[in-house]
């Protein structure tokens, strides 16, 4: 039972609601969500994931609204990663093709006359689950190869998924950085194709697709909330590893709404804590955590921020929270065990940190300090987007029935 310790959180104190004309967000704009969930739609497994209302545990935890988006039903992948990884590789043979992205669909790519033209193509990644099974999945519809690292403890089962899409994959003996400095080498020695759900000086491109990719998800989570009667949520408690995600999903608020925006938590594993260690750091650089980043949130077991996302992240993030494992599994007990009429939900470790984070600011009296600086009430209206299903089913086992991880005391 590790990682029993204190969530340690820091607002931005450098923020300003005001316009940043030099971090823009047009890259995950609306206008490019539209596209990026047109190209989607091409795929026979699309379909929109649901937006659950936890009414029940909102009176519980005295707020007036809480959603859950709950991406374990993308693609039939159990993660909402695929989002990202099609698009990637589906913007990256539209530019070999001299084609705009609204001219192509999954069964132009993968046609005889496109492959014919483009040959054979490799592409490679590294990924502690999601994203390697979401590119390996994408290159299979399409018809190509994909090679997959993954970083020292990887589950197994994660692995045996990875490779049940046709993937070259192998669990290595590296931690989640250096195994994507390994596919990196491994690109450029064999001609491959490196589509990377993070971003470093020289390589910004393929993962700034990738962001663009997940816009999927925040499109559909507008939509189904202005169905729902409001406009927006008040607060959004988004998960991080590099960032890419945490920064697509914020780019699109920010471009949506601008100084109206919701009130946005970033939150991490503390043992993998790069942001909130950079945004502390106060001097505006992306900055590090290096070892074995042990935690449970194997999604979110990443030691360097994106290059990408960091912009966006630190001039439009209110908060940056670390918290330690039994938050994640705390979140996850809840969502398995609804109040009243609520609807179950199966997140896994890296979707449920945002729940438990949310559901210890309700019941500690410890963190009222942040509570209250999230102006958290009865009027809160809150978005948590659970990424993830059982994807390790034997941890999230362990977790649910055998109570690892247990929550602190009060």
């Amino acid at each position: 039972m590790d990682n029993i310790g204190k969530i340690s959180w820091i607002y931005n104190d450098g923020l300003n609601k005001e316009s940043h004309p030099l971090i823009s967000t047009d890259f995950v704009s609306d206008k490019v969500a539209e596209e990026v969930i047109n190209f989607h739609r091409t795929f026979p497994e699309y379909s929109l994931t649901p937006l659950h209302s936890l009414d029940r545990l909102a009176k519980e935890f005295n707020v007036g609204k809480i959603w859950i988006k709950d991406e374990a039903s993308r693609f039939g992948l159990n993660a909402f990663k695929g989002l990202g990884g099609s698009y990637a590789i589906g913007k990256y043979l539209s530019e070999k093709l001299g084609l705009d992205m609204s001219a192509v669909s999954l069964e132009m790519l993968r046609s005889q006359a496109v492959k014919d033209k483009l040959g054979k193509i490799t592409f490679v990644t590294a990924t502690d689950g999601n994203h390697g099974r979401g590119v390996a999945w994408a290159a299979n519809r399409l018809g190509y190869k994909a090679v997959v690292y993954m970083p020292k403890g990887s589950a197994i089962t994660r692995l045996e998924n990875i490779r049940a899409e046709s993937a070259e994959a192998s669990i290595t003996d590296l931690n989640y950085d250096d195994a994507v400095r390994l596919a990196s080498r491994r690109a450029e020695e064999n001609g491959w194709v490196l589509v990377q759900d993070t971003a470093w000086d020289g390589y910004e491109k393929i993962p700034s697709w990738i962001m663009q990719g997940y816009l999927t998800i925040i499109s559909e989570t507008i939509d189904q909330i202005a169905e729902a009667g409001y406009d927006k949520p008040t607060h959004v408690f988004l998960q991080a590893g590099v960032g890419s995600f945490a920064g697509s999903m914020l780019g699109c608020l920010v471009s949506k709404f601008g100084d109206n925006r919701p009130f946005t938590i970033v939150v991490e594993p503390d043992q993998a804590a790069c942001l909130y260690r950079s945004i502390t750091a106060g001097d505006g650089n992306p900055h590090a955590v290096t070892g074995s980043m042990n935690t449970i949130m194997a999604g979110l077991a990443c030691g360097e921020p994106s290059t990408v996302s960091w912009g966006i992240l630190k001039n439009y993030a209110e908060m940056f929270v670390a918290c330690p494992d039994y938050v994640s599994a705390r979140g996850m007990r809840i969502l398995s065990s609804p109040l009243g009429s609520d609807p179950r939900v199966i997140s896994g470790e890296s979707g449920a940190v945002g729940l438990g984070l949310l559901s210890l600011l309700a019941d500690d009296k410890g963190l009222e300090p942040m509570s209250q600086k999230l102006n958290l009430g009865a009027d809160s209206k809150i978005l948590i987007i659970s990424t993830e299903g059982d994807t390790d089913p034997i941890g999230y086992k362990n977790i649910i029935w055998n109570g690892a991880y247990p929550s602190h005391q009060f």
